[in-house]
């Protein structure tokens, strides 16, 4: 058992390691104008370079989890770590597009190791289930801080310095992590590590990559390309055939067994469908602070904190004493309601609402999902043995990789069609100026900056106005989908015991749970 001095030192690097790509992705959003200019890359290469990395991180993550799993958690986090400080270097140096999207996509493929890394050298960590409960919904909390810290570390830096700087700060950060990590991470893997099927690798990548670029593609461009079921398509086939090859190998990269468990079952595909909800707070919020209100992107991630605060609360602070007075799919389900609660109050907010008005919203739903996928996340990892909680952990990354592209996509969606259903124009607005404000809210503020300034104004209202009723219809959808997955856990998680045994670690993984 590891001393009190190790497991807190194991506690405080996954969560230094877990901070750094969530500030990294959120900032690259600030230093797009910037880089844009510099370089000059072209729409598409644009497009490239905000999705490299996370292409690259969905599509490995289940790989990387079963690596882990084989030559231990450790040894792949400290490469992990040194390797994303080498491509954020490259990424900040990067003197053209090209090498920009390459470094991007190698920041992807280190990404992939870090966080199932990190919850595997946890769960191994802390045994006690309460314990283990509050760590990780600290770890889950912080990494949502991550989030909304990005921005605001951002926005700070490109004041003083260039584009490159959102990059270069996390080359120190990592480089410590990865020499205190060599002295104080004990190894976590399998006791018989076994090996990797070459072929589940490339199945396991074509499948995540593909439902996930098909996603995304719809989001931008609506079901009309072709390309799009295509994507899809190939996708489910290759995920389909993955499972099938999983369940006759002796050493699958996926133990679909695994699935037998309710608990680790459930716990996947709520977390899954409540990211599909909670990308509402990040996106609509961000669009609507800096576009509907016009404020800077500095401000607006500050604005966007206590979400992120609330989100800490409720994971570290509330789901592990709540789970031992309601059972896991009670506090699930509770805190699922809680946000559902927290989007249905943002329905009454306009462009004329107070900021402190939305505060107590944002820390009711951040509190809501901060507590339910804090539990959902600890569930996964108690309810597998320990040398197989990189590939759970891997799976469940992966869910929340899908569920959040899914939300992205559904829900800009609606927003995008109430917004040029509701959006009246006043008379007089040119055919062009008029097809630009039809696409979407920051282009119809761009078009109307060529206008005469009053019909500027009224193109402008229009626009912030129409935008709001989207955002509405948004946040119901968010609401109303947060509700249903809440009455989904509290079905599929009813037989999870409020504390699931260490026993469970000696179980054979086909076994299915009492």
């Amino acid at each position: 058992m590891d001393t009190p001095a190790r497991k807190w030192g194991t506690f405080a690097i996954c969560l230094l390691v877990a901070l750094v790509p969530n500030i990294d992705l959120t900032a690259l959003n600030q230093a797009v104008p910037h880089l844009s200019a510099d370089l000059r890359p072209s729409s598409t290469q644009l497009l490239w370079i905000a999705d490299a990395y996370g292409f690259a991180l969905a599509a490995l993550l289940i790989t990387m989890g079963g690596v882990g799993d084989r030559i231990g958690h450790k040894r792949l986090l400290l490469i992990g770590t040194a390797l994303f400080a080498a491509a954020s270097a490259v990424t900040a140096y990067a003197p053209s597009a090209e090498l920009l999207i390459a470094a991007r996509a190698v920041l992807g493929v280190a990404g992939a190791t870090l966080m199932p890394s990190c919850l595997s050298l946890i769960r191994r960590a802390f045994t006690e289930p309460k314990e283990r409960t509050m760590a990780v919904g600290a770890f889950m909390g912080v990494v949502s801080l991550g989030v909304g810290l990005g921005p605001v570390l951002g926005g700070a830096l490109l004041d003083h310095f260039w584009w490159g700087s959102v990059f270069l700060i996390n080359v120190p950060i990592m480089a410590l992590a990865s020499i205190a990590g060599a002295v104080v991470l004990r190894e976590s893997r399998a006791p018989v590590p076994g090996r990797l099927d070459l072929l589940s690798v490339p199945l396991s990548v074509v499948g995540v990559l593909g439902l996930v670029y098909a996603i995304k593609e719809a989001a931008a461009h609506g079901l009309d390309e072709a390309r799009i079921p295509v994507s899809a398509a190939v996708g489910v086939v290759a995920l389909a055939a993955l499972m099938i090859r999983q369940t006759r190998l002796d050493e699958p990269l996926i133990d679909v067994r695994l699935f037998r468990r309710a608990a680790f079952a459930g716990s996947v595909v709520t977390t899954m469908f409540a990211m599909f909800a909670l990308v509402a707070q990040s996106l609509i919020f961000s669009l609507f602070f800096q576009l509907a209100l016009g404020w800077s992107p500095l401000r607006a991630g500050l604005a966007g904190l206590p979400g992120a605060a609330g989100a800490m609360v409720g994971g570290a602070l509330l789901a592990a004493p709540l789970i031992a007075v309601l059972g896991r799919a009670r506090v699930v389900a509770a805190g699922l309601l809680l946000a559902a609660c927290g989007f249905g109050l943002f329905l009454t907010v306009g462009t004329d609402t107070s900021y402190w008005a939305m505060v107590p919203m944002m820390l009711l739903s951040g509190v809501g999902m901060g507590m339910g996928l804090t539990v959902t996340g600890d569930t996964v990892l108690a309810s597998v043995p320990k040398d197989r909680s990189g590939a759970a952990s891997a799976i469940s990354e992966t869910a929340t990789e899908l569920g959040g592209a899914l939300g992205m996509a559904v829900l800009g969606s609606v927003l995008n069609a109430v917004y040029r259903n509701v959006l009246d124009l006043p008379a007089g607005v040119p055919a062009p100026a008029a097809s630009a404000a039809r696409d979407s809210l920051g282009a119809a503020l761009l078009s109307a900056a060529e206008l005469p300034p009053a019909l500027a104004a009224q193109v402008g209202a229009a626009a912030r106005d129409a935008f709001v009723d989207g955002m509405h219809a948004a946040l119901l959808c968010s609401a109303g989908f947060a509700a249903l997955v809440a009455v989904f856990a509290l079905v599929t998680l009813r037989r999870v015991p409020k504390v699931i045994p260490d026993a469970a670690d000696r179980e054979p993984v086909g076994t299915p749970p009492h």
